[in-house]
């Protein structure tokens, strides 16, 4: 019997421990380790949110620079046309510059070439004057003979 009362007692000792342990231990490890669980769930579905997030905000700079490329590639034509039709538009005007210089040049070289002939009209006119002058050896009036001088003139 003495065998029988010490299993018994260490039965009763067994569940009283037992119902202590469910009663007191065994709840707040339970509720530790469910919130431990929520935890790490909450953690995983905050992971996966973030990588969804990462992965759109990925995407929108990805967009956000290829636009940029777009706008940079779009004002470097803009800029080289502009640039191109400047260059164009400089040449032009150098060309019409140089055209109405050229010009210039021209109808100077002209009223010179004009003013050159009069001058050399006048001096033959003054020669053939002294020539027949010296040869008739009388004086010619110029102011008496101005008519028959100035058809001389044009005639030169």
């Amino acid at each position: 019997m003495n065998l029988n009362a010490t299993l018994l007692a260490q039965i009763v000792v067994f569940v009283i421990l037992w119902w202590f342990t469910m009663k007191f231990v065994w709840p707040p490890i339970t509720k530790a380790l469910d919130e431990r669980a929520r935890k790490v769930a909450e953690g995983l579905a905050a992971a996966d949110k973030a990588k969804a997030e990462l992965a759109t905000a990925n995407k929108r700079v990805e967009a956000q620079l290829a636009e940029a490329r777009d706008d940079a590639a779009r004002r470097l034509a803009d800029a080289e046309r502009l640039a191109q039709s400047m260059v164009e538009e400089a040449k032009g005007r150098a060309n019409e510059e140089a055209a109405k210089i050229v010009a210039a040049a021209r109808a100077e070289a002209e009223q010179a070439s004009v003013r050159a002939r009069e001058a050399l009209r006048d001096e033959v006119a003054a020669l053939a004057v002294k020539g027949a002058e010296a040869i008739l050896r009388r004086e010619v009036n110029p102011a008496v003979h101005g008519e028959l001088l100035s058809r001389l003139k044009s005639e030169l």
